[in-house]
């Protein structure tokens, strides 16, 4: 008798975890539509307040983050690209040295770690900011409209996290290039159209596209999922402080599962 009320009470605890866990992501993509449709709305954009509101995230979610990030792109792209091309000239592999670094510095890495870095330093703070913003409301007795809420604290968040991944992407990319082309050919110009012609032959069409579909994915990944969870009541209505591990977790779930997408597209 003890062993069936066991398993009851286990099965019970499974269903409920199972049933938050799809709540959870319904809400996230609930979420996430709404944002794209007010964000793909001219109307978004007519309040004045609202615009500076908007440009003052796209600031906070960039600017402070750039140097940094640069820099740490920097020494992790030397690092990498002096680890390949010593590797394949022990071998007598050079000619694929530069292949191998543009497919997985360029083409894999720069896309996850830009994703994760603005995921910690903005979207994450922002998410839980929000989060106490609405837990004073919350005791206070304020109850703003969902609308307004998705308005004037969720959509220049999100655009600002969506923007920041795809800026710091790009200019990592254009970096990456440059020091592999330094590192390979030095400081000569006259290697220009063979490099050109090299890394033009890894980025066919389906692999050019793979790679933004890519990185768009994640950019709303990394605006949406922490945006999403900070606005989800708890089970007393209220909006107590949730574990910054645990939302982590579940955004990193979610770029790792776009990132062995764009494996199989890319190499099956």
């Amino acid at each position: 008798m003890n062993l069936f009320v066991s398993l009851h009470n286990a099965l019970l605890r499974w269903g409920r975890e199972v049933l938050a866990a799809w709540v959870a992501w319904w809400q996230v993509l609930l979420i996430g539509a709404q944002i794209v449709v007010l964000a793909l709305s001219p109307s978004s954009y007519d309040d004045p307040e609202e615009r500076h509101g908007l440009m003052l995230h796209l600031y906070r979610a960039t600017v402070p983050l750039l140097t940094w990030f640069l820099v740490l792109s920097a020494l992790v792209s030397l690092v990498l690209i002096r680890i390949v091309v010593a590797t394949a000239l022990s071998y007598g592999l050079s000619q694929f040295a530069l292949e191998v670094l543009v497919r997985t510095l360029i083409l894999e890495l720069i896309p996850l770690y830009a994703a994760l870095f603005v995921a910690v330093r903005y979207t994450m703070p922002e998410s839980q900011r929000m989060r106490r913003l609405l837990s004073d409301e919350f005791k206070r007795g304020v109850k703003r409209p969902s609308q307004q809420l998705l308005r004037q604290d969720m959509l220049p968040r999100a655009l600002a996290g969506v923007f920041s991944v795809m800026l710091l992407a790009a200019l990592s990319c254009v970096l990456a290039l440059l020091l592999t082309y330094l590192n390979v050919y030095g400081f000569s110009p006259w290697a220009l159209e063979d490099y050109n012609r090299s890394v033009g032959s890894v980025f066919s069409p389906a692999v050019s596209l793979i790679f933004v579909l890519k990185t768009v994915f994640f950019s709303l990944a990394v605006a949406f999922v922490p945006m999403a969870a900070s606005a989800k009541a708890d089970a007393r209505g209220g909006y107590s402080r949730r574990s910054d591990i645990t939302e982590f977790a579940r955004l990193l779930s979610v770029i790792l599962m776009l990132e062995v997408i764009s494996l199989v597209g890319n190499y099956y």
